[in-house]
């Protein structure tokens, strides 16, 4: 291929300094020079960065192109010619297959391939390896120092603070609410991790003035060995136990947002979950609990969080955790050195405007439209018990038409079925997916439909109780005798299905599209 231009290819070559670093400083021992040794002769340095970089080896495993974006990096890596080998690829990657020819680094590829098949591939001729997040370290036969992932190399190279947030549920509006709360106030914040842009996509753009917001799972979290300056550890329960041997692993992985952090750092948690208790309890960090206590809320503080337009009380637990997250970023990084209602008071009126124009993520308790008297709300983002518990709590008082059910994972379900079917406003429960008959077993008939996995049937359904039961409520308020009518109120259609979506979709993201899609087309 005819090279770039000699500007563009400097650039370019700027741009993966970082990672050329990264590569070749694997098995070197550290030298601490200054800063201004460091990068003496900045010409020389690309010269030497491009030779050594040329004799690295490695390899990628299993390339999510939807998330992690490491065909983004390897797009780059061609114009420092570095080769890309498939074995074998995915068809969306064929289009990068035939530009990456010339072999001097070698780059692989592995894909399509079970995560048990890693123990026996030898990997003896890798400087590195880079796996995805769902693949689990201990799959990989190699010394843990030759793996690294988007995360730890992120962590690894980014000159900026960084606040990670982790939880069962609520990272990624909990994210959000931070980074718009920061941009309010006037700083330049990006949100990466599993929502926001695609981590290095940023990385080449970041400065020392900038902060990150990342969002952190478990799996990101797995073999981390750099906790953020600020963390933010939400409520914990047991989640991607398909993954996950165990739950003591789920949590051992959580642990790593805190294991690395020092007492200078600073760690926000909710304070009202035994298992987020458990991890705190070992973090070096000055500790922020939320939800603060009616005695500990100032007015500022509920004259802020009263601008929160967004339905459900936990989220305004998401708006606490951000508010203070976004507290101990101004005391670590920008020197504030008053208490917390001092950062309110000062900042009073960024905060306020910041919750106010706050819009849920999608699939998040997501209003979509109001017909016929009834409205409809999408949360398919709830696989788990404590965002349908989150999600039903959000319409104490409303008529509910829930449409549950998806992958069974092996979780205790009865949780969700007393919440379900104790709930004394519940019209029906239109049950999906695999745990269909498990969410229905021993349960009152009259109390849901099974739908199995026709979902169109499900929604159709959904619209059917909803309607005839404001149709009953109006009939009734027609024939009461008393002067003041009781108010009717809205029936709700949910679809929170407490369950993941492989049995039925390739992602929650397209089982609610789906939803979206159909009940518009009404």
């Amino acid at each position: 291929k005819r090279p770039p231009p000699q500007s563009c290819l400097s650039e370019r070559i700027a741009r993966l300094e970082p990672f050329a670093r990264s590569i070749t400083d694997f098995g070197k021992p550290k030298h601490h020079g200054s800063h201004q040794q460091e990068n003496h002769s900045h010409g020389k340095h690309h010269r030497q960065q491009m030779h050594e970089f040329h004799g690295a080896r490695m390899t990628f495993l299993q390339i999510d192109t939807g998330n992690a974006r490491i065909e983004h990096l390897l797009e780059e890596l061609v114009h420092v010619g570095t080769a890309f080998v498939p074995h074998p690829c995915r068809r969306e990657q064929a289009s990068l297959i035939t530009r990456f020819e010339n072999a001097i680094a070698k780059v692989d590829v592995l894909d399509n391939f079970k995560k048990e098949e890693l123990l026996f591939k030898d990997f003896s001729n890798y400087d590195l390896i880079f796996r995805t997040p769902s693949i689990p370290p201990k799959f990989i036969p190699v010394p843990k120092e030759k793996i690294t992932s988007v995360t730890k190399f992120f962590f690894s190279n980014c000159p900026c603070p960084i606040i990670g947030v982790t939880g069962t549920k609520g990272k990624g509006t909990t994210c959000t609410m931070i980074r718009d709360l920061l941009a309010a106030c006037g700083e330049h914040a990006y949100l990466v991790g599993n929502i926001g842009t695609p981590a290095l996509d940023i990385l080449p753009e970041l400065t020392k003035n900038d902060v990150v917001v990342y969002e952190l799972s478990s799996f990101q979290l797995w073999d981390l060995e750099k906790s953020p300056a600020i963390s933010v550890v939400l409520r914990i329960e047991p989640d991607h136990l398909d993954v996950h041997d165990s739950f003591e692993e789920y949590l051992s992985a959580k642990q790593n947002i805190l294991n690395f952090q020092s007492e200078d750092d600073f760690c926000v948690y909710f304070k009202d979950n035994e298992n987020t208790k458990k991890l705190v309890e070992k973090a070096r960090a000055k500790t922020l609990p939320y939800p603060l206590e009616n005695a500990e809320k100032s007015e500022k503080m509920s004259e802020v969080l009263s601008a929160l337009k967004t339905p459900g009380a936990h989220n305004r637990e998401n708006a606490e955790a951000a508010l203070l997250a976004s507290f101990a970023y101004f005391k670590k990084s920008k020197g504030f050195s008053g208490e917390f209602s001092d950062f309110l008071t000062e900042y009073i009126s960024e905060l306020s405007t910041a919750l106010k124009n706050f819009k849920p993520l999608p699939h998040h308790i997501e209003f979509i439209r109001e017909l016929n008297g009834v409205k409809y709300y999408d949360d398919s983002f709830s696989t788990v018990f404590p965002s349908l518990e989150a999600a039903v709590k959000s319409f104490p008082d409303s008529p509910l038409i829930l449409i549950a059910g998806g992958k069974d994972k092996g979780f205790d379900l009865e949780p969700a079925k007393r919440l379900i079917f104790d709930n004394p406003h519940l019209v029906k429960a239109v049950l999906i997916g695999e745990i269909a008959d498990k969410l229905a077993d021993n349960e009152d008939p009259e109390k849901f439909f099974k739908a199995g996995k026709d979902f169109e049937l499900a929604v159709s359904k959904a619209r059917e109780f909803a309607e005839e039961k404001l149709n009953d409520e109006e009939m009734n308020s027609d024939t009461c005798l008393v002067d003041k009518k009781p108010e009717i109120k809205s029936p709700v259609v949910l679809l929170s299905p407490c369950a993941s979506s492989f049995d039925m979709f390739e992602s929650y993201k397209q089982r609610g599209d789906v939803f979206k899609q159909l009940i518009n087309e009404f």
